[in-house]
């Protein structure tokens, strides 16, 4: 029997933590009360007593957790941005070279952001397999559902008198200051940061990351990329899908309620398309931290998550 400390377990993604490992018989979950969850001397004994901490809460407050830590024994999955891009931090998305391992035998798992997880599964693999140039300048956009806002978005989305501007799809990280960008950057290699579009629209759940590509800037053709793709991707939480559109439309939804994410390839050999759909809750938070959890307890991956078939 394992103890793991949810630090944050009030928050979007550390209730949906709570809500899928309250089902495991091989853990016990360490949970404060509401009037106990921000004392510093609570959070410390339970920090310290736990074999696994999530730690769901803005920066500032995750650095602090990791702080409070004396034990050695503690593993930590930290959900925020605070240790991304720090090198002594393991980054927990597995499918990337190397990562598994890294993830296996550490002690600080930093858990990736939503959309870069989407763009880091597109790009991370061609810039590995040498077919794009670490200086070429990239775009993004991607598509989320509102319930990566957390409470405060949820609320207002979900309010019956919210505003009418909030009916159609909003693009935000308009001074490109998105703090993803670091991490889809570093964990990349890329040498420039890529214009970034995010877009929220009037769905709770799901996401759809695209990078485009024009052939000049690939040393490879359309069907290269698919077979980049199946080669890096052949596992159970990330899966190539050459056969992904719905009658010439593509859902950011259609991954709802999951926690393994589909790669898909779209266009010609001059304009491509490169796609990656997940849950922003699943694959995008939620999932992919449980899913670490697992790799540090040494069982399947797939332990309590939902990646069909």
């Amino acid at each position: 029997m394992y103890n793991v400390f949810i630090d944050g377990s009030a928050g979007t993604t550390g209730l949906k933590i709570v809500e899928r490992l309250s089902a495991r018989k091989d853990l016990n979950l360490i949970l404060l009360s509401e009037e106990k969850r921000k004392d510093l001397s609570a959070r410390k004994e339970a920090i310290n007593s736990c074999d696994v901490a999530f730690l769901c809460l803005p920066d500032a407050a995750a650095i602090e957790a990791v702080s409070l830590i004396e034990n050695d024994k503690v593993k930590v999955i930290d959900t925020s941005t605070a240790h991304r891009v720090n090198p002594a931090w393991a980054y927990g998305f597995p499918e990337l070279k190397g990562l598994e391992e890294k993830i296996r035998n550490s002690k600080r798992i930093a858990n990736p952001g939503c959309h870069a997880s989407g763009f880091i599964a597109l790009v991370n693999p061609l810039i590995d397999a040498g077919v794009i140039s670490k200086d070429v300048a990239l775009t993004c956009f991607s598509i989320t559902g509102y319930s990566g806002g957390g409470k405060k978005m949820i609320a207002e989305y979900e309010s019956a008198d919210k505003p009418l501007l909030y009916g159609a799809p909003r693009q935000y990280g308009l001074t490109q200051t998105h703090k993803h960008l670091p991490e889809m950057k570093e964990i990349c290699g890329l040498n420039n940061l890529p214009i970034f579009c995010p877009i929220v629209a009037d769905f709770d759940r799901g996401m759809e990351v695209t990078v485009p590509l024009f052939s000049k800037d690939i040393k490879t053709d359309l069907n290269g990329i698919k077979e980049i793709y199946k080669n890096a991707y052949n596992g159970k939480v990330v899966k190539f899908n050459d056969c992904a559109d719905e009658s010439g439309f593509l859902s950011a939804m259609s991954m709802r309620g999951r926690d393994d994410m589909e790669i898909s390839v779209f266009g010609n050999d001059q304009r491509m398309l490169l796609c990656a759909r997940f849950d922003n809750l699943g694959k995008g938070a939620s999932g992919a931290a449980i899913q670490n959890m697992n790799i540090l307890l040494g069982v399947d991956q797939t332990t309590g998550l939902n990646v069909g078939e």
